[in-house]
């Protein structure tokens, strides 16, 4: 189960709130009913309870007015057998809402990485979007420094990427995402030499040539780890890794003209199936949204 609200102060999204709410009948649900029921495309996001407007938006399988795929009450017949467990609550993050769109995803590649953690392990879960260029005051209270994203954990708001997916794989395990310490690292020092090289207005500073001493380095790993840093299986690396890619691919191509080389042949398969993956594509930003991010440096 995985919903997606949209969350803000001042914005009112173009969505309408999506809702399903079916006649109530005399006798208890069969089992078919409520099957049919969970798989409806209509979606009910309940109220907030916080100031601002709620959207319901479908990512995953979305949460259905307290019916769920993973929640669904088994009987033979009306009042005839018990209640099958209940399904656990899903995890609570706040992700960036797109510049301009609050009601959409936006392009932070660590709030990325938190949703795609969440998708590997199959944890059911409700991402809310944050307008970060207005945010809530509930939120701001709750997160002083108003970064995403944010994961709600027994009732507390904890910050930070590595963090949010340390404690991801602490408290569920299996499938385990854990990369083999001797490759955790690889492509490490990728992101901050982009940023570097998207940002240099001097041509002559070096910063496209360190970018490209790391692209070479990811490139000659990944030439006997294939296809993915630590192999044949993805790993919190690559998920870590993927989306800062994405966003090098998208804003170097639009500010610069640039893009990887194409001896780099490894890495460009890497950034390929990588991108290929289902989950990346369910949660990654609009490229719009990532070249519209990286705007206020131009």
């Amino acid at each position: 189960m995985r919903a997606l609200t949209a969350l803000s102060v001042c914005h009112s999204p173009s969505l309408s709130l999506l809702s399903a709410s079916p006649r109530r009948k005399s006798n208890l649900p069969t089992l078919t009913s409520l099957a049919n029921l969970a798989n409806s495309v209509v979606y009910s996001v309940p109220d907030s309870g916080c100031a601002g407007v709620a959207r319901g938006l479908k990512l995953g399988t979305g949460r259905l007015e307290g019916v769920t795929r993973r929640g669904v009450v088994a009987m033979a017949d009306a009042g005839a057998a018990d209640a099958a467990p209940a399904a656990p609550a899903p995890v609570e993050v706040f992700v960036k809402a797109a510049v301009g769109h609050p009601d959409k995803l936006g392009d932070c590649p660590f709030s990325q990485r938190v949703l795609l953690t969440l998708e590997h392990k199959g944890v059911p879960y409700d991402a809310k979007l944050i307008d970060t260029s207005n945010k809530p005051q509930w939120f701001l209270d709750a997160n002083p420094e108003g970064k995403v994203p944010v994961m709600k954990d027994d009732g507390k708001f904890v910050a930070d990427s590595d963090v949010i997916t340390q404690i991801l794989e602490e408290k569920f395990p299996e499938p385990s995402l854990k990369t083999p310490e001797d490759k955790a690292n690889v492509g490490g020092k990728v992101f901050p030499k982009f940023v570097a090289f998207l940002k240099s207005k001097d041509a002559n500073d070096g910063t496209e040539g360190e970018l490209l001493t790391e692209l070479k380095a990811l490139d000659e790993h990944l030439k006997s780890n294939k296809p993915f840093i630590a192999g044949e299986k993805v790993t919190a690396a690559d998920l870590a890794l993927a989306p800062k890619l994405y966003h090098l691919k998208i804003a170097l191509s639009h500010y610069k003209k640039w893009s990887v080389p194409e001896e780099l042949t490894n890495l460009r398969s890497y950034i390929e199936a990588v991108h290929s993956l289902e989950s990346f594509k369910k949660t990654q930003a609009e490229e719009d949204f990532v070249v519209a991010g990286w705007a206020k440096f131009f």
